[in-house]
């Protein structure tokens, strides 16, 4: 069993930044990949970046890359996500998500190990 929880959402006015956290704990060598995901208004459940444990290589979505930067204390069991320059569009649910991935980095079926969701506002 992995659990997973994060923190850090909030609201904040657009072109603000948020820097959200993840902490794992129980089996955490059950997992080489861990990942935010998040649930946007009108979308399906998408992949906004992940990183491997082991090296530290790091994968964004279209929406994350070059605004956010995924990061990874491994000794701490946390993961981040920093977002910068945020838009209204980038208001939703916000996931820390953990498993062995074999396939598609971002693809939410790899992922088998769920936080509880930070929601993150971001008002015009």
């Amino acid at each position: 069993q992995v659990r997973l929880v994060e923190s850090g959402g909030g609201s904040v006015q657009a072109g603000g930044s948020l820097r959200l956290s993840c902490v794992a704990s129980g089996s955490t060598n059950y997992f080489n990949t861990w990942a935010w995901f998040r649930q946007t208004l009108g979308k399906e459940r998408e992949g906004v970046a992940a990183i491997r444990k082991p090296d530290d290589s790091p994968w964004y979505g279209d929406a994350a890359r070059g605004r956010f930067t995924i990061a990874q204390d491994n000794r701490k069991n946390t993961l981040y996500l920093q977002m910068r320059n945020l838009k209204p569009e980038d208001t939703g649910v916000y996931y820390c998500a953990a498993g062995m991935v074999g396939g598609i980095i971002l693809n939410v079926n790899e992922y088998n190990y769920w936080g509880q969701g930070t929601q993150v506002t971001v008002s015009s």
